[in-house]
């Protein structure tokens, strides 16, 4: 079977502005509360219903949906952190685990009652849409997806980094004592972090929704290779994250050279293992290592 390497490249280098995407928001809400957000896949997964039913039932164009849909998730956010997990936030880790967790669970059964257990799909103009560059076919979907990664990872650089609440997020996630200390509302904070890491998650699933067919158990398998980017990259790097998704995707493209394409997915959790067990500290963790010796 010939394989176009060049092609194969490319594809995960756009499908690694997708990964990036899906796991800023996994990132932000450890780094500054320290908890896993197991929610994450409903929330990729609700996005992609609210994108179907913006797109497909009212004829949105499908690039504009996020910009409905993201806001939406951003005060959705804020309220689940208010109301729901700042309640266990003193409590042993588990707590949000199971908490999280049952919260995905209620979301993926109301989205059964709502939408059944029917796999859709949202087909839109760009869907087949490609150019060619270099003799290398590049879906117009992909691309626009690879963008947005992109601009995600910028704009919370500069968010980050040169606004009051962004270096509020930053000081909590360092030492939320000595935020308190020096005059930082660091439950508010919290919440600002938390929708915006939910309003991150429903961004990515809105447009995995324009690649991906999708059901209400959509999310799942992203979840756990969000998981695999997040510690690959550094537990509270943006820039470690985008490099993780980087990883990622071209290992799993290169996986097709050796094994089954099904077994992609066995490459995301073999490379989870060996990180926890070789490199706990992620790419970055090593390499600032490798620098100081």
């Amino acid at each position: 079977m010939h394989i176009d390497l060049p092609a194969l490249i490319v594809s995960a280098i756009l499908l690694a502005g997708l990964y990036a995407t899906m796991s800023y928001g996994l990132a932000l809400i450890y780094g500054v509360m320290k908890i896993v957000n197991l929610a994450h896949a409903g929330v990729m997964m609700w996005g992609a219903y609210l994108a179907f039913i913006f797109i497909v039932n009212l004829g949105m164009n499908p690039f504009l949906a996020p910009v409905l849909i993201v806001p939406t998730f951003f005060f959705l956010g804020i309220l689940l952190q208010r109301y729901i997990v700042s309640r266990i936030m003193s409590a042993p880790p588990i707590s949000s685990l199971l908490l999280l967790f049952g919260v995905w669970l209620i979301m993926q059964n109301i989205s059964y009652l709502i939408f059944s257990g029917d796999t859709r799909a949202i087909t839109t103009p760009y869907t087949l849409s490609t150019f060619l560059v270099g003799g290398i076919s590049i879906s117009v979907n992909r691309l626009v997806v690879f963008g947005v990664g992109i601009l995600a990872l910028v704009s919370l650089r500069q968010f980050l980094g040169h606004t009051y609440l962004g270096k509020a997020i930053r000081a909590t996630a360092q030492d939320g004592e000595a935020s308190k200390l020096v005059g930082i509302n660091t439950q508010w904070v919290m919440e600002m972090a938390f929708g915006i890491g939910i309003a991150l998650a429903s961004l990515a699933g809105s447009l995995m929704a324009l690649i991906f067919a999708f059901d209400p158990d959509f999310g799942r398998s992203h979840l756990l290779k969000g998981f695999c980017i997040v510690v690959l990259g550094g537990l509270e790097s943006m820039v470690g994250v985008a490099l993780g998704s980087l990883v990622l995707a071209i290992a799993e493209a290169l996986s097709v050279l050796w094994i089954m394409p099904a077994m992609q997915d066995f490459v995301s959790f073999a490379i989870l293992v060996i990180v926890l067990v070789v490199m706990p500290g992620g790419m970055l963790g090593l390499l600032q290592k490798f620098l100081k010796t």
